[in-house]
């Protein structure tokens, strides 16, 4: 037995979208046995995190997702959900349980942002602006990239790795001091819990390099690329049965919930979706083929294969919750019906 450093994450009652907020609980137990189970439920100040008024502030988090611990030794990574103090019933601001537990939603999700320090983008100049946007994107070279992203980056990945995360990748984004990296999972809720873990790492990783993660869709104006968390969705149906006639009906339903949709999708998304930049106005629907300028992305071989596979829906923001971004698709796609 040795002494276990479990840290309880949970989201807060921010709006319109909520913070990262965690703390630790030092445990007795075996690190090569441990398991969620034996995690306890525990009691937070609500009302310090918005979720509760001061004469009555006890609120519950409820483990859900247990993850090696990539930064500490003999350490946890313990998601949880809020709970009211019953522990028993979701408190309001706790979307996961709006998403149904469907193990065949298989969701992968892109999630952007920029990493600043001293109030500009990593590679920016100190005053003004770097080279327009071209080179940047997958880009190689202390020009393209500048001080401290690619050591950053690389390791949030081990990172991510490491706590065990369904982790697909990174890149350079478009825009200078822009990032991306992917979270897959088989499973509605599997893809929206890892990002959160994912984020939490990225921001723990960044405070000794006094960096900033900032997910904000549009940090800055001009023709530079917002951030997006493009979320790419597929069923079973949707993977084995498909079709013209279903993609069509599902489409008109995306068209049909649109307003729907764009709620759930992050804040301030109308600096984001304007038409321009690889995205479509916030105000449009639309899909096209290999369009990343559409609503809605169809790839190529999704056509080829007789209307089968995945497709990705571009309007999600960075600073989304993913939770609510899975929730809305699952419900919008439970709308049609199968052929």
């Amino acid at each position: 037995m040795s002494q276990l450093k479990l840290e309880y994450i949970w989201l807060d009652g921010y709006e319109p979208t909520p913070h990262l907020r965690s703390k630790t609980k030092v445990a007795e137990g075996d690190a090569s046995s441990f398991t969620l189970d034996a995690c306890p439920l525990w009691q937070f100040d609500g009302s310090s995190t918005r979720q509760a008024e001061t004469k009555s502030s006890d609120c519950v988090i409820r483990p859900v997702a247990l993850f090696p611990d990539p930064i500490r030794r003999n350490g946890f990574l313990v998601l949880t959900e809020v709970m009211m103090s019953d522990g028993i019933t979701p408190h309001p601001s706790n979307y996961r349980t709006t998403i149904p537990d469907d193990p065949n939603l298989w969701i992968g999700l892109e999630q952007e942002y920029f990493l600043f320090q001293n109030g500009h983008p990593l590679g920016w100049p100190t005053s003004g602006y770097p080279d327009p946007q071209g080179e940047y994107y997958c880009g190689v070279g202390y020009k393209q990239i500048g001080d401290l992203a690619r050591a950053i980056v690389d390791e949030h990945m081990d990172a991510c790795l490491a706590a065990g995360l369904n982790f697909e990748g990174i890149n350079a984004e478009v825009a200078k001091g822009q990032w991306e990296f992917q979270i897959f999972g088989k499973g509605a809720r599997t893809a929206a819990d890892q990002i959160w873990i994912a984020r939490y790492l990225l921001v723990r990783i960044c405070e000794k390099y006094r960096v900033d993660v900032v997910l904000h869709c549009k940090p800055f104006q001009g023709d530079w690329n917002g951030s997006g968390m493009h979320c790419n969705f597929s069923t079973e149906y949707l993977r084995t049965q498909g079709g013209e006639e279903y993609f069509h009906a599902l489409m008109d339903a995306f068209e049909k919930y649109r307003d729907e949709h764009i709620a759930a999708y992050g804040p301030e998304n109308h600096l984001r979706l304007t038409g321009l930049n690889e995205t479509q106005s916030i105000d449009q629907f639309s899909w096209g083929i290999a369009d990343r300028g559409a609503s809605i992305r169809v790839p190529v071989s999704f056509v080829k294969n007789d209307y089968k596979g995945y497709l990705e829906d571009r309007r999600p923001n960075s600073q989304a919750d993913p939770y609510q971004v899975v929730a809305m698709i699952a419900r919008t796609i439970s709308s049609v019906p199968e052929r």
